[in-house]
């Protein structure tokens, strides 16, 4: 059975971060590691790791020795990963059930390296577990296939979703930057020949944040796009500008679901 090594970055995130960690321990796929790094969190977020970590060996918690971002952190936490496949999950978004066997199986039988599932969206106050979670119908579809040139217009890899395979590609960290490191990591995976195939069953929850905070508003990440095409894709003015309209269309699409 191939190992799962999950990606957690955590930062102040006492109040979300037991569902999160409960939807990974209660997959169906059990042989996973679940690696976990706090960003000098100042609530209790570090001591309710510490429990679940008393609980169960597979939970992986450490402090980074500084504040550095989720970017950052999430890198503290590939370095250590000792898994056939790499995936993520924020502290606070959730995964169903079944979310890492039928992925698995998924990027096995496709020969995927790099792949995706769809994912509903719940409110930001939704306080039930994965197991909980009754299907609502927003759901943000994945598409079935994805080149680099699809992904430089839009970004359809959400990162609750995303798993690549560490046999094919490597460990792969993602680039530093203050934003969009996720998506800078899937466009240069797939600059180096490798598309993303994307699963049509929607398999995790991502909390919409309230209205107005840096999460929900995606229009914010306008000027990081811009720097992640311009800088690191060296894309020119004119095409930069392109994927830049598409992923604006795409937050606007994505945030009436």
């Amino acid at each position: 059975m191939p190992l799962v090594s999950v990606v957690m970055p955590v930062y102040n995130s006492e109040a979300t971060l037991g569902a999160a960690v409960r939807s990974v321990l209660t997959q169906t796929h059990s042989d996973l590691e679940l690696l976990i790094t706090d960003d000098r969190s100042t609530d209790g977020s570090m001591d309710l790791l510490m429990e679940f970590a008393r609980q169960d060996e597979r939970v992986l918690p450490r402090s980074a020795p500084e504040q550095g971002g989720a970017g950052r952190a999430r890198n503290l936490a590939i370095e250590r990963a000792r898994g056939d496949y790499v995936a993520f999950l924020d502290s606070d978004d959730m995964w169903l059930p079944e979310k890492t066997e039928r992925q698995v199986e998924f990027a096995a039988g496709g020969n995927a390296p790099l792949t995706f599932t769809s994912y509903y969206k719940m409110d930001a106050d939704y306080a039930g577990d994965s197991t909980d979670f009754v299907p609502n119908g927003r759901v943000v579809p994945a598409r079935g296939h994805v080149d680099y040139r699809a992904m430089l217009v839009r970004d359809y890899i959400g990162a609750l979703t995303a798993m690549y395979d560490r046999n094919v590609l490597g460990t792969r960290l993602m680039p530093e930057m203050r934003k969009r490191q996720d998506y800078a990591l899937w466009l240069s995976i797939m600059r180096d020949g490798a598309d993303a195939r994307g699963l049509s069953e929607p398999l995790a929850v991502y909390r919409s944040h309230q209205a107005g905070s840096l999460s929900s508003n995606k229009l914010s990440l306008v000027q990081y796009n811009w720097e992640l095409y311009r800088r690191h894709e060296g894309l020119s003015v004119a095409r930069s500008a392109r994927s830049l309209a598409g992923a604006v269309w795409q937050s606007l699409r994505n945030s009436r679901i």
